[in-house]
């Protein structure tokens, strides 16, 4: 004979499922949270970032320099998503910044390694892993300052342009090595990566994107009408386009720096020393 408790168990089982589908039925139905849009276009940058690298596993280095700079796309879509939809959060930044040293700082660095470096042994990989190195210190420089506000002007190079500097060398591998020959590319390959390197983590301003308001427009015209030329440059000439464009970015920020430092010690106090050989000649 049954005693009737797998019946028993049964029916209990369905009252609490009954009860808690009521219970959840009550509860105010959660949307899509405003960040998620940004964070998906930051985990695209992530799998552009990741595929890159695999891409220069397999010996396609063409490949994978298409793919940080759609890897760029992505993360200037989600900073303009964030702002659109009022989405920004720490967690965004943070999420944003792990998927950059990735996308930005280890493929680019394994790209040039694999591409130009791998010969020289250990001195190569230690050039190689200095755009991951000062691009993780440089995000952890800006995620320790940031307050929420879009500034005009960054401060030290960023890694997404200091990767699209790489990048576009490598794209225009050919036009490099017709002008100059194999020992001489490869010194100044290895010296322009320090430098550009140490931009990443100095103070030295450089340009942000501008941004497609009538206001920054009105305050900034030369900039938002040099940034539009940039694009057009880009469209039509593609891989030369892109470099030339960097390397003016690159020109103008250092230049603007010398000049101030220049004016700087132009303006400086002439001190004590002066003013007593001033009083010792009359």
């Amino acid at each position: 004979m049954t005693d009737g408790r797998p019946g028993l168990k049964q029916r209990r089982f369905r009252q609490r499922l009954i009860a808690y589908r009521e219970v959840r039925a009550q509860r105010p139905r959660r949307g899509i949270p405003r960040s998620a849009v940004p964070s998906f276009f930051t985990l695209m940058n992530l799998l552009a970032g990741f595929m890159a690298i695999i891409q220069v596993y397999e010996g396609h280095f063409v490949n994978a320099g298409w793919l940080i700079v759609l890897a760029g796309f992505f993360d200037a879509l989600d900073g303009m998503m964030a702002r659109l939809t009022n989405g920004t959060s720490l967690f965004g930044v943070e999420l944003d910044s792990l998927s950059d040293i990735v996308s930005f700082g280890v493929a680019p660095s394994f790209l040039i390694y694999v591409f130009a470096l791998e010969d020289f042994g250990t001195t190569g990989m230690i050039v190689a892993s200095l755009p991951a190195i000062c691009g993780a210190v440089r995000l952890a420089r800006f995620n320790v300052g940031f307050d929420g506000e879009k500034k005009d002007y960054f401060t030290g190079l960023p890694i997404p342009v200091a990767a699209a500097v790489i990048v576009a060398v490598i794209l225009n591998g050919d036009f490099v090595r017709a002008v100059l020959d194999q020992g001489t590319n490869h010194r100044i390959f290895i010296t322009s990566i320090v430098v550009l390197s140490g931009l990443m983590i100095s103070n030295i301003p450089f340009d942000a994107i501008p941004r497609p308001t009538a206001a920054y427009m009105k305050h900034h015209p030369l900039k938002f009408v040099a940034f539009m030329v940039g694009i057009v440059v880009l469209v039509m000439y593609r891989e030369t386009g892109l470099l030339v464009i960097l390397l003016v970015y690159l020109a103008t920020g250092i230049g603007r720096a010398l000049y101030q430092f220049a004016m700087a010690v132009w303006d400086a106090d002439p001190g004590p020393d002066t003013g007593s050989q001033t009083r010792s000649d009359s």
